[in-house]
């Protein structure tokens, strides 16, 4: 099973990818309580988009498992998976723990 550590550094690096492509006023900061949606998020709904198929793709490629992150289970969390690195790293996490 993969770590919380893991999978926020799987998550850091989809952050890497997105901020070569930003303007460096807009690079999104690498710490775990980086707001990734919601209230003072630090990224719009296409970036959102973007890092959620890199970290999908990078769990399926180096921990060989699936995981989607945009189904009605991930939606319907009382605390959204999106809110910062460390509830999508714990989110991720539990979906790998359930089998």
């Amino acid at each position: 099973m993969a770590s919380q550590a893991e999978v926020i550094e799987l998550i850091y690096r989809a952050l890497r990818s997105l901020n070569e492509e930003l303007a460096a006023d807009k690079r999104v900061a690498l710490a775990p309580d980086t707001r990734l949606f919601g209230a003072d998020a630090s990224l719009d709904s296409l970036s959102l988009v973007s890092v959620i198929v890199d970290v999908e793709t990078a769990v399926a490629d180096e921990l060989g498992r699936t995981v989607s992150l945009t189904d009605d289970t991930a939606m319907s969390q009382p605390v959204s998976p999106f809110s910062s690195v460390t509830t999508l790293a714990d989110y991720i996490v539990g979906q790998l723990s359930r089998g």
